[in-house]
């Protein structure tokens, strides 16, 4: 029985779909003003994990991931640069996937953009306006009234009345009041626009998502996700007008992911203490990173550091060495012995359990070390095991590599000198030139070459 905690409730629930079977979840993707930082990575690998494993338990899942291409931020930028918005947008789209890709994140089903849902987002605003939960301004504007909404709140748990004290209405504002939030922004100079039925202008972020989901999922649909800065206001405003626009519950159950913090600070360009995703790509190679995203639960605070992702790559290393020498077939066995299936029904109580990696990743090494024990018994019963870690890590994407690339660090560059050095050994050792032969070890252990000696046979991995 898979549970998930819906923070709209704030508990864990069993989870059923609207349709047995089938699962609806739209996920907040990027602003695309700017490369994507390893933040992002933190979120869009959890969701990615969360993905594959409802697939892999057998719901049919329509994963939509829209994309921001209008808001502040990008006109801002594209006016620093002095370039065209959508010039700006198209460069960090590609990017995004390029980084997404690397970092081995499926695409979702659908990708929708704000620019090209315009019609849905004046439509929703003017049926906000009918129902007399929002407001055109002289100058072009729209205001959504939240004392309209009576459940605003809901979600993030924020007090109206204490929003309210919090803020102060400049005096060139016209809105009723100062929690009410833009809709429609009339056009300023050297911004883009759109005609509607307010004059020329853009929408206000909030409504795009709004519409966006609506459009592809329906008035409601199972699972909204997104990162835990978004709850307020941004995920709180759109329940907001989804539900006054529709009068339908908006979305079932609402996940969002722990924020990656550096120095104990949330990660952010605002901040400017980010590590772009090609920077951390340098250094560290993508199931690295995301076995380090794994290692903690999805709606937990993480703390990037180096010594983290390091403590990972070795623990990958771990799991890669309990492969190495094994033969496996591509395509997982049809049925599972007894011992695989115990595995198999630990790693699916700890994914059905809020999709609890780190327990499940406990389970992959106990699954190694049952590999590395049965190598030393030369029992033909490793292969299967092989398998079935293989099977299991491709349900969180990873394991997907050659162990003998892995562990010679995916790196052909100084393979040659290695592998002569290895050989030039082997001969000393043979000639029983046992101070030729530690001359050689030292030298290579000071290139970060470990090596491994078995059977009368030496292999080698990065250390």
């Amino acid at each position: 029985m898979l549970q998930i905690y819906n923070n709209l409730t704030r508990k864990k629930e069993e989870f059923k779909p609207l349709q047995e079977g089938k699962v609806s979840m739209y996920v907040c993707g990027v602003t695309v003003y700017d490369y994507c930082h390893i933040g992002h990575g933190r979120t869009f690998i959890g969701f990615d994990m969360i993905t594959r494993y409802l697939r892999y338990r057998g719901y049919d899942l329509n994963y939509v991931r829209n994309i921001t291409d209008i808001d502040d931020k990008i006109i801002q930028r594209a006016n620093e640069l002095s370039v065209p918005f959508d010039q700006l947008t198209e460069k960090f789209i590609k990017a995004m996937h390029r980084d997404f890709d690397a970092l081995g994140m499926a695409r979702p089903d659908s990708e929708p953009r704000a620019t090209g849902h315009m019609p849905q987002i004046i439509q929703m605003i003017e049926t906000l306006i009918e129902n007399n939960q929002a407001y055109a301004t002289e100058n072009g504007d729209v205001y959504y009234d939240v004392s309209s909404f009576k459940d605003y709140g809901k979600l993030s748990g924020q007090d109206v009345e204490q929003l309210r004290a919090g803020n102060r209405i400049e005096v060139s504002e016209i809105k009723r009041d100062s929690v009410d939030f833009a809709l429609w922004k009339s056009s300023k100079v050297n911004e883009p626009r759109w005609p509607s039925p307010w004059g020329e202008g853009r929408p206000g972020w909030h409504i795009e998502c709004s519409a966006m989901s609506t459009c592809c999922l329906g008035n409601t649909f199972d699972i909204h996700g997104g990162g835990s800065d978004l709850k307020f206001p941004h995920h709180e405003n759109e329940i907001a007008q989804a539900e006054a626009a529709t009068g339908e519950t908006y979305a079932n159950l609402w996940m969002h992911t722990g924020m990656l913090q550096i120095d104990k600070e949330k990660m952010s360009k605002s901040l400017d203490n980010f590590f772009t995703i090609p920077d951390v790509l340098e250094k560290f190679d993508a199931e690295t990173i995301r076995f380090f995203m794994m290692g903690s639960h999805y709606r937990s605070l993480l703390n990037y550091s180096v010594e983290s992702l390091e403590k990972a790559h070795a623990g990958l290393e771990r799991i890669y060495t309990a492969l190495r020498d094994i033969s496996l077939s591509e395509k997982p066995p049809k049925s599972w012995s007894a011992a695989q299936d115990n595995f198999i029904q630990r790693f699916n109580k700890a994914m059905d359990d809020d999709f609890g990696t780190p327990e499940a990743v406990a389970v992959l090494f106990d699954i190694a070390r049952e590999i590395n024990r049965l190598k030393s018994e030369q029992s033909e019963n490793a292969t299967g095991m092989a398998q079935l870690l293989k099977f299991l890590g491709n349900v969180l994407g990873i394991f997907n590599q050659d162990p003998e690339a892995f562990l010679k660090g995916n790196s052909i560059d100084g393979d040659e000198e290695i592998d002569a050095l290895i050989s030039e050994r082997n001969a000393a050792r043979d000639e029983k030139d046992w101070s030729k032969s530690d001359q050689i070890r030292d030298q290579l252990t000071a290139m970060g070459v470990v090596l491994e000696d078995k059977d009368g046979v030496t292999k080698w991995r990065r250390g």
